[in-house]
């Protein structure tokens, strides 16, 4: 798969991912449809020949090693940073806030930083890492708000106010 169309890729994963925290979503618990995003990332990511250099194999690793921990901690920041509540019906909502911005603007200058020291030792660098590390980041941040959503309080109510949580989660709300 050609560079362009991996750099589509993560810039529309990016997009859609960015675009869905700006809004409220719903947490469930069940399915498997939150992992078809890091699935995907990670199958274009190990199908990309390149992933090292194997001409400085050891600061490659070494690279790839830092993408995938800015990775897990840019999804655990992401995650401690997005608004959990539940609604008067019992349902978990999330959505990001200003330090959700925060974090992913700070991930990418790291990951700009890490591109900028490979660039200067030479190591060929691919989007493989990149797509790695933004699935690494997806899979922490759903797997800490399923486990927040796991303790998060009951709603208040009787549950009458139902269709107005639905219509507006984000407002008066836990």
């Amino acid at each position: 798969m050609s560079a362009l169309v991996n750099v589509l890729v993560i810039i529309a994963a990016v997009a859609l991912i960015a675009a869905r925290q700006l809004r409220p979503q719903r947490i469930t618990a069940d399915g498997r449809r939150w992992l078809v995003l890091p699935v995907i990332l990670v199958v274009l990511a190990l199908r990309e020949p390149g992933l090292l250099d194997q001409h400085h194999r050891s600061l490659s690793v070494l690279l790839l090693g830092a993408e995938l921990l800015v990775g897990l901690v840019m999804g655990v920041g992401w995650a401690r940073t997005s608004k959990l509540w539940t609604g008067q019906d019992g349902t978990l909502w999330s959505r990001g806030t200003k330090a959700t911005i925060a974090v992913w603007i700070g991930g990418i200058a790291l990951r700009v930083g890490l591109m900028g020291i490979g660039a200067l030792a030479g190591v060929h660098q691919g989007t493989g890492a990149l797509l790695l590390a933004l699935a690494a980041s997806v899979l922490v941040r759903r797997g800490m708000l399923v486990m927040r959503a796991r303790t998060a309080r009951p709603p208040y109510g009787d549950g009458s106010a139902a269709a107005g949580a639905a219509a507006e989660p984000w407002k008066d709300r836990v």
